[in-house]
Parts: structure tokens; sequence; C-alpha cells
């Protein structure tokens, strides 16, 4: 027994030096290969979120070493662990719009009027992130703008690839349009939302409703730096903060291609430029292109990039890019200038801030009214942070 025991105590006692190696490791890789620019506020609070995020994934990928749960399993039950607390001001309930799993947000204090609607999409990557994950920032957006929210728990990949989580929260928009009245809310005050991937959801959404005439018009669209495209991962913002948490430029690409294909096979192609053949960037480039980025925001270290072709056998793999309800940046003319009025945010330290500057470009361009708000110390993910007690930051708040 007593050797059973020492062996037992052994193991453990290895297992444990093995796993605080390897978590001292990714602290280090994290130290090495990401950068906290001077201008962002409160630098070291940026740094303590990041290495939490970075611990919890070599722990999750341990966990599927030994055949424990996946990697993307254990790290999306760790963001769902959150404590959902009951708002005093709001009803909240789940429910299901068509197939798919919504909670809705609702006022309790007595209106005189119909409240404004609110669909709000999640960010994540496509990959990670809930109705649990955004709980308090739904709360927050019903409570203080007295508005209906729905916040809507899309199919996630790589499990479920494009177009499904773009479905889900089509179907789920859609339903809420045809009961309007049962909720209160004012057919002519309803606007989509979402922050990351969340705003390209919302983007695509918007972009589908926009020429239909069988559903109420959509009053508006929340972009909050959205990711829009995916022909450019070299432009200004890609190169400038490319080590900068929460959000590097190669996860960026990985997400994207994990919601395209359930896996990141082509990624370096993506990365490099030689994913997508030289006449179609050229096609595009009225639309994405480094010359439509205000010189000021290219100051950083920006420098440009030679066009590479690509072989037939990758670009069969990631046509779909070229599909504006992946990559809403893309959208004709015609489409573009029926999209409601806009709020885009964006931030100077997130790879994804010259996706909403060119957004908002084409926006204006079609005489679409923007409202566009920079977050000048701001950086990926810094909106979800907002009620995080003593990890949030001014910015985000």
């Amino acid at each position: 027994m007593a050797v059973v025991l020492t062996v037992l105590v052994l193991f453990l006692a290895g297992f444990l030096a093995g796993f605080i190696l390897l978590v001292m490791g990714a602290i280090n890789f994290d130290f090495s290969n990401s950068e906290i620019p001077p201008g962002v506020n409160q630098p070291a609070k940026l740094r303590i979120i990041h290495i939490i995020l970075i611990c919890t994934a070599v722990v999750g990928k341990i966990l599927e070493n030994i055949g424990i749960c996946t990697q993307v399993g254990f790290v999306r039950y760790m963001q769902g662990r959150k404590t959902l607390g009951v708002d005093p001001k709001l009803f909240i309930k789940d429910l299901w719009f068509e197939k798919v799993p919504v909670r809705i947000y609702q006022p309790k204090a007595p209106s005189a009027s119909q409240r404004r609607g609110v669909m709000f999409f999640h960010g994540g990557g496509w990959v990670f992130g809930s109705l649990e994950t955004h709980e308090k920032l739904c709360c927050f957006i019903a409570r203080e703008s007295e508005s209906v929210v729905v916040s809507v728990g899309y199919r996630l990949a790589p499990e479920h690839k494009y177009p499904a989580a773009y479905e889900d929260c089509l179907n789920a928009t859609q339903h809420f349009l045809r009961h309007l009245e049962h909720y209160g809310v004012d057919p002519a005050r309803v606007i989509v939302c979402g922050d990351s991937a969340g705003g390209n959801l919302a983007a695509a959404v918007s972009q589908t409703l926009a020429g239909r005439s069988d559903f109420p018009k959509l009053r508006a669209q929340i972009l909050i730096y959205p990711g829009l495209q995916a022909l450019d991962f070299n432009l200004p913002s890609y190169q400038q903060n490319r080590g900068v948490p929460l959000l590097f430029r190669e996860r960026a690409a990985f997400y994207v291609l994990q919601y395209l294909n359930g896996n990141a096979t082509n990624l370096e192609e993506v990365l490099e430029g030689s994913h997508i053949p030289v006449d179609i960037k050229l096609n595009y480039r009225k639309w994405v292109s480094p010359d439509n980025i205000p010189e000021k925001f290219k100051v950083r270290g920006y420098k440009p990039r030679v066009l590479l072709d690509c072989t037939t056998d990758v670009f069969e793999k990631v046509k779909r890019f070229c599909e504006p309800n992946l990559c809403p940046l893309l959208a004709e003319d015609t489409i573009i200038h029926q999209l409601p009025e806009s709020f885009i945010l964006t931030c100077e330290y997130d790879v994804l801030r010259d996706d909403g500057l060119l957004y908002k470009k084409r926006l204006e361009d079609n005489g679409v009214r923007v409202t566009w708000y920079h977050l000048e110390d701001g950086f990926h993910g810094i909106i979800n942070l907002f009620n995080s007690d003593w990890l949030s930051f001014p910015a985000g708040k």
C-alpha cells in the first residue's frame, strides 16, 4: 500500500511539475510573441488578461491530449462559467426562434409607447462566445437604452461551418421581425448589433434584409470592431497590430478559416495573400485596398506588399471568401446604398481596425449616414471587459 501511495504521489508531483512548466512556457511565449503598444491604457492589466487566456488554452490542450475533452470545448466551458445574475429591472427569458436559441431581455418598467428592438450577435471568432459570455453586455444595453434585446445563440465552428452562423442570425432576426407586436417593439426601430464576428454577422444580416419588402426595414446597424473581409490580412492594421492582444493577426485568419472550412489547412497562404487570384484581388481593390485607408493610420510601421497569385487548388478551398454573406465588405453598391444608418466602432490597436475603416468609406460613398467612433487607446475585445471589475478599462466603459 505504501509503495502504491508513493508511486501515486510521485506521479501527481511529476504531472504538476510538467503542468507548471507548460504554463510557464506559455507565459514566456506570450511575452516573446505579443506586444503591448505604449498607447494602451493600463498595459499590465491587458497582459494579465492575455496570460489568463493563454493558460486556459494550455490547460485545454493538456486535457485534449490525455483524452478528457477537446481544447475548444474546455475554453468554451471556462468562458461560459459566468454567474447569471437576476437583473431587478429586466425580465430575462430563454426562448427558441425557429430552431435558434435566443435569450430575450425586456425592461420591467411600463412604457407609454412601443420600445426599440435590438438583435444582438455575440463575438468570439465564430468559434467561441455564447449567450452567457455576453449576458452582462446585453443586460446593460437593455437596461440603459430601455430596449428589448434579443441575444442569439447561433451555431459555432468548427462543428458548424459557414453559412450556419449567418443563417441562424438571419432566421432569428426574421422571426423577431414577424412577431414584434408580441414583444411591444416598434417596427420602425429595430436594430442589428454585434461585436467582432458578431459585427460580421450583423452586417451580413443587414445586407440580406436591405432590399426586402416583406419585413420592416431595419432602423440601424451597430458594428463593434467587425471583421468584414478575408482577402487581405496585410492591411496596415494587420501589420501594425499583428501581436497585440487580444486578437493576433494569425488568430484572425485562423478563426475565419475555421468558420469557412472547419479547419485551418491554408493558414499560411491566407496570411501571405496567396489564396486569392490576382485578377480577383484587382477587381475588389476599389473596396479592399490600403489606398482607401486615411494616411494617419499608416504612419505606425506599415509596409506595402506585392500582390501574390495563388494556385487553383488553394482558391478552390477558399473561394467562398468572395461571398458577401461571409465577407460583407465585398457586397455590390446596389446593396450597400440601401443599408440603414450605421454606427461603427474601431480600436487603434486592433487588427480588424481597417475592416471597419474600409466599410465606413463604402457606406459613406453610397450615401449611408455613418456615426464612427474610434478608441485611440482601444484593443480588440475591450467592450466585453466593460463590467469586469478590476479587469475593466476606461475606454471599454
